[in-house]
């Protein structure tokens, strides 16, 4: 443990989501005694918001599958494998064919996170920590009382405050209130899987998973698809449904492509050789990060490498080859064409090499944006909306469902340009490409996913005011660098996004947990 640690630790944990969880998971291996308290706003804690009955529906999948999922209590194929078969087909899931590779519903997910937190809870005290929940239970403030930090928080009794030694703010992602006029739509989580949605002209700006998240959850209101024949059929009266996905260029995402778990080692993009990219200085920073990219393409996908003419292309150019074809294919001939290419691969376990390297390098090139120039750090976007493209690939069956919708006639995609506007007329929203053409939807939904926040969205004013300059730095640990001497952690990913460009998903919320942990308890972990 650090050397300046409390004799004594009395942890506050707030918000129970993928992160919270892991962070109690690394906690109760801890062979000192430890306090946690678990502090979840809604009624049900260990779901998180995506996979709570709330917020998805069951033809709503995960863009993850069990084998990349770290275990918690035990790993989720073992407890998928232990449901009952009755259980399991209430998710439309066959049993007889549960494997480590399958992307299943979000709720069966959030069902797995539940039963994780009640078998950690039950064994705490087994391990000589003491564990208490407090669902229903805001957390409105946190500040400092010298030298512990209070949690200040609202239940049904009221409001009330306890002392801690260490405070997690894990509170996951953040969303506005929706207007409360069942027009707009402020995220896919907000509110629309409970509200009534008439068939009609329904606008969703995005078109990742998020966005056919929220058109699966408004087409499921007005008819049914079937697995068996890849077909989707609207109910009498539904007639007039027509959902488009928008985007500013228009692109569907790509099916998640097979490849090898746990990842290869990366040959020329690795950490030796980012150190001494960096050695070299900030200025020209990307162009050397771009340049090992390139040595990795050669090296593994050689004959892809040639024929794209990669090696003589700058960052910007890299991405505008990336997308060239498909910008110029009709979305769904390409979302066709790739989904068949995606699942023989997956059948024959062939390796589209230079895809592959592309989802290993994201991960350590992240950690090098934050010695960017501003300059480079702009031109990184071009970079980064192709890694976000590579490593965001659905579920196949989200394109299947894409796909069924499209030939139903329920689906279309538009593509804004750079240049668009968005006006609200009445009880419509006009919607006005870069090209001059006019849509207007009778419901629109923002599905454009978790937007970069700052010091002054926290939802703590002691803290807010506290925050020097408002800034909400924090060190390697996640801790805050300007209060708390380190004993308040921010692992949220809409603080981190500004630095971390790629900290979303649960492979991430377990990583952040344990480094958190690291602050906490030490470098040398639980033990």
């Amino acid at each position: 443990m650090p050397a300046d640690a409390p004799a004594f630790l009395n942890v506050a944990i707030v918000g129970t989501g993928p992160t919270g969880l892991y962070v109690l998971d690394h906690l109760l291996r801890c062979d000192r005694p430890l306090s946690v308290t678990l502090f979840e706003a809604g009624l049900l804690a260990g779901v998180g918001s995506p996979y709570s009955p709330e917020s998805a529906a069951v033809t709503m999948l995960a863009n993850i599958a069990s084998i990349e999922i770290p275990p918690l209590a035990e790993p989720y194929l073992d407890w998928l494998q232990r449901q009952p078969e009755a259980v399991l087909r209430l998710y439309g899931v066959d049993p007889a064919t549960l494997h480590d590779r399958q992307f299943l519903p979000r709720l069966l997910l959030g069902a797995w996170f539940r039963d994780a937190l009640e078998s950690m809870l039950a064994a705490a005290p087994d391990r000589g920590h003491r564990v208490a929940l407090r669902e229903a239970t805001r957390v409105t403030d946190v500040s400092m009382a010298d030298p512990d930090i209070r949690v200040t928080f609202q239940d049904a009794r009221g409001e009330d405050s306890q002392l801690f030694t260490h405070v997690i703010l894990a509170t996951g992602h953040s969303w506005p209130e929706d207007p409360d006029d069942g027009r707009l739509f402020v995220s896919p989580w907000s509110g629309l899987i409970d509200t009534p949605i008439p068939p009609g002209r329904v606008g969703v700006i995005g078109t990742s998973l998020s966005a056919i998240d929220a058109a699966m959850a408004v087409a499921c209101q007005h008819g049914r698809f079937d697995d068996d024949t890849q077909s989707f059929q609207l109910e009498p009266g539904a007639e007039t449904l027509q959902v488009t996905l928008m985007s500013r260029q228009g692109l569907l995402p790509e099916a998640d492509f097979w490849c090898p778990l746990p990842y290869r080692p990366l040959q020329r993009f690795t950490e030796a050789a980012l150190d001494r990219a960096l050695q070299a200085g900030t200025d020209g920073l990307l162009d050397r990060l771009w340049q090992l990219m390139v040595a990795e393409f050669a090296l593994v996908d050689p004959a892809w490498t040639e024929s794209t003419g990669v090696a003589h292309l700058s960052v910007e150019g890299f991405a505008e080859t990336y997308f060239a074809q498909r910008l110029t294919t009709d979305p769904f001939a390409w979302a066709k064409a790739n989904l068949a290419e995606t699942l023989q691969n997956a059948r024959s376990r062939r390796v589209v090499e230079w895809r592959y390297a592309i989802l290993r390098i994201h991960e350590p090139m992240e950690r090098m944006v934050a010695h960017l120039t501003d300059t480079d750090r702009t031109r990184f976007d071009a970079l980064k909306r192709v890694s976000i493209d590579n490593y965001a690939a659905v579920p196949p069956q989200s394109i299947r469902r894409l796909l069924a919708l499209h030939r139903a006639g329920c689906l279309k995609v538009l593509s804004l340009g750079n240049d668009y506007r968005m006006d609200k007329v009445g009880d419509v929203t006009r919607v006005v490409t870069e090209t001059g053409s006019t849509t207007e939807f009778d419901v629109l939904i923002d599905a454009r996913g978790q937007q970069a926040l700052q010091a002054e969205d926290l939802p703590f004013p002691s803290l807010r005011a506290a925050l020097e300059n408002g800034d909400v730095a924090v060190d390697h640990y996640f801790a805050l660098k300007n209060l708390g001497e380190g004993r308040i952690f921010l692992p949220a990913a809409p603080y981190l996004l500004s630095r971390l460009p790629f900290v979303q998903g649960i492979t991430a919320s377990a990583d952040m947990a344990a480094t958190v942990v690291a602050g906490i308890l030490g470098p040398d972990g639980p033990a």
